[in-house]
């Protein structure tokens, strides 16, 4: 071919590729779509498939028992107890927890009468697991758990009316208010808080399905009272030992704890001339009432030996500690006693020894508390309690460190 030819041929295919692909560019070959993914919830199975009935799990009631009144086979169930093996302790199922059953409703049956099929029973163990048990076609058993989300939080409340009031109304889960009273039940009285006092708190929160499922742990801590700070920090000497301190070193943990139970409130105070609500005459009161509902648990504040455990005059059922050769202490009016206290038994800070009640001479429920300091009345309230072992001397300048990074969170987040 000529090479002028050529030339002009050349050309010609260059500029038809460029038409080619110019048209590809303009009318793009549009990519097959994807089928959706079905996004099956936590318990694994489509559960807005069928219909779900919600029920509690009732006081001595058995797996297959449980089982068969949910609409299962005693046969079947009994089967399903059998694969549970290591994945759910059937014994361990706790009365008053959530079970909920999802059920097929077949409506085309020949007599126009709905068939209901049991398919699935989901236990919840608490409020992030639960165990499925799938009840038809090939029986299974499988866990779950529903994503939780965590984030580190930061709670400032001044004391106006009530510490839970208060703690609401900054923003704060009121469960707060548990993980507080345990790190400061040896220096804070919650019973006798005071307008003004303040906690500032550094802390992670966990939520599950919008709901507060813990608020562990707490990182950092102040509490405020007429310019007194008193700091606990969180750190672990890897010991086993207490992990709250101050900024000195000393631990947060005391020989005794500040209250014998948790949260309520004071009802009658230490007094050598109280007028007595049953009898309406005058005389010592040399203890700490305070009010809450029967059942309530009650700890011994310290370690001791149980001197007694039984009915005293006026005073009903009644326990009585000795923690060392100086202190005393006793608990009155319970309504029972707790499993296994009995005099000799050694008892530990913090180990329920009764519950709340109103025996013996009682207007109503309470715990009347007393302490004996060498044989001598003292008011509980005032108690002055001995520290336990301070931070090892090789673990202070780390926890100086911690201290100053924590406080400087918290310093930065009030100028805010």
């Amino acid at each position: 071919m000529d090479k002028k030819y050529l030339s002009i041929f050349f050309v010609f295919l260059t500029f038809s590729s460029l038409i080619l692909f110019t048209g590809c560019r303009e009318k793009p070959v549009a990519a097959p779509k994807e089928a959706p993914v079905a996004v099956l919830p936590p318990e694994g199975f489509p559960t807005e498939d069928y219909d779900m009935m919600e029920d509690k799990v009732r006081p001595g009631e058995a797996f297959t028992s449980l089982m068969v009144r949910l609409g299962m086979s005693s046969e079947d169930a009994l089967s399903l107890a059998e694969a549970c093996d290591t994945l759910f302790d059937v014994r361990k199922m706790r009365a008053g927890n959530t079970v909920s059953a999802y059920y097929s409703v077949d409506t085309a049956a020949m007599d126009s009468t709905a068939e209901v099929a049991l398919k699935y029973v989901v236990y919840k163990r608490d409020k992030m697991r639960g165990t499925v048990f799938r009840t038809s076609d090939s029986l299974a058993v499988w866990n779950f758990s529903r994503p939780v989300e965590t984030s580190r939080e930061y709670a400032d409340v001044t004391i106006s009316s009530s510490l839970w009031n208060d703690m609401t109304a900054a923003g704060a889960p009121a469960s707060l208010i548990v993980s507080l009273s345990e790190i400061y039940a040896w220096s804070v009285d919650f019973f006798s808080l005071q307008q003004g006092d303040r906690f500032k708190i550094l802390y992670d929160k966990s939520v599950c399905d919008g709901e507060v499922v813990s608020v562990d742990p707490i990182y950092y801590a102040e509490f405020e009272r007429d310019g007194k700070v008193v700091p606990a920090i969180m750190f672990d000497q890897g010991d086993g030992g207490g992990i709250y301190w101050k900024e000195d070193g000393s631990s947060l943990k005391k020989a005794f704890l500040k209250a014998p139970l948790k949260f309520t409130r004071i009802s009658s105070g230490f007094s050598y001339h109280r007028k007595h609500p049953v009898s309406g005459k005058v005389r010592a009161h040399t203890a700490v009432d305070y009010a809450a509902p029967t059942g309530t648990p009650v700890m011994s504040i310290g370690d001791g030996t149980v001197l007694s455990a039984g009915w005293t005059n006026g005073g009903g059922n009644t326990v009585k500690i000795r923690h060392n050769s100086t202190y005393t202490t006793s608990y009155m009016h319970l309504s029972r006693y707790a499993k296994g206290i009995k005099a000799g038994v050694h008892v530990s800070q913090g180990d329920v020894i009764g519950y709340v009640g109103a025996t013996g001479v009682a207007t109503g429920p309470h715990l009347d508390f007393r302490v004996w300091k060498d044989g001598t009345p003292v008011n509980p309230l005032t108690l002055d309690s001995p520290s336990g072992e301070p931070i090892k001397p090789e673990n202070l300048a780390a926890l100086d460190s911690v201290h100053v990074v924590y406080k400087s969170i918290i310093d930065s987040l009030i100028a805010r």
